[in-house]
């Protein structure tokens, strides 16, 4: 095989947006609108689930714990987990209710993170080669400050519950948390573009952080057949 062909077989990096917002209007909603547009302005890869559009339920069925790795998901999961596999970014837009994600994100989680693995293999990251290396991008916004969230203790509690658990036992790379803090009904426009600045330049990073490890690997592999 030449060079010729494998520049052929270059693909472009891939985006998973996980959306977890009831309102189609909202500050979130905007955010990973805002996120996708910047990749695809790229000519990068991505794919949107607004996990309440779709109608994605949350629940873990009893048959969903512990089942048998090489038995086929349920098939509602089916597109989610191949989006989620094929995906080299793995991007959560979502407010934080009562110091915690929406319920409907921890369902998603359980539900498409969980897939095939059970609770002898979750220890053992080396067994995730599917989301092993993969990276973990958030956006968060809350009506609170950040300043309060720290100061119940909540905000460090819920990177190291969530985000942090995540990365560690399902071999995450971490893509950075940015968080907007004092988002409430009728915020001002002009926040809300400073936030949707920043959400665009953390697109434009990861993305070509993703584009230059692509060619490398590419060019590695070229130099092996030559």
């Amino acid at each position: 095989m030449n060079a010729h062909s494998h520049s052929e077989q270059f693909t472009q990096p891939s985006h998973l947006v996980i959306l977890g917002h009831p309102d189609p209007g909202s500050f979130c909603a905007t955010v990973a609108d805002a996120y996708c547009a910047e990749i695809k302005a790229l000519g990068q890869h991505v794919a949107l689930r607004d996990l309440y559009a779709l109608g994605f339920d949350p629940r873990l069925a009893a048959n969903e714990r512990s089942r048998d790795a090489r038995l086929a998901a349920p098939a509602d999961l089916a597109r989610d987990i191949e989006l989620l596999r094929s995906a080299d970014v793995i991007t959560f837009v979502y407010p934080i209710w009562f110091g915690m994600p929406p319920a409907i994100i921890k369902g998603y989680i359980d539900r498409v993170f969980g897939a095939s693995f059970d609770a002898r293999t979750i220890m053992d990251v080396d067994t995730h080669s599917a989301l092993g290396g993969k990276r973990l991008m958030l956006f968060t916004s809350s009506a609170s400050t950040r300043p309060w969230l720290e100061e119940k203790g909540q905000w460090i509690a819920l990177r190291q519950a969530f985000e942090t658990y995540l990365r560690n036992i399902f071999g995450l790379r971490d893509a950075g948390h940015t968080h907007f803090d004092a988002i409430m009904p009728g915020v001002n426009r002009r926040v809300v573009d400073e936030c949707l600045s920043a959400v665009r330049e953390c697109a434009r990073a990861v993305a070509a952080e993703l584009l230059c490890e692509k060619r490398a690997h590419q060019s590695r592999a070229i130099r092996r057949c030559v």
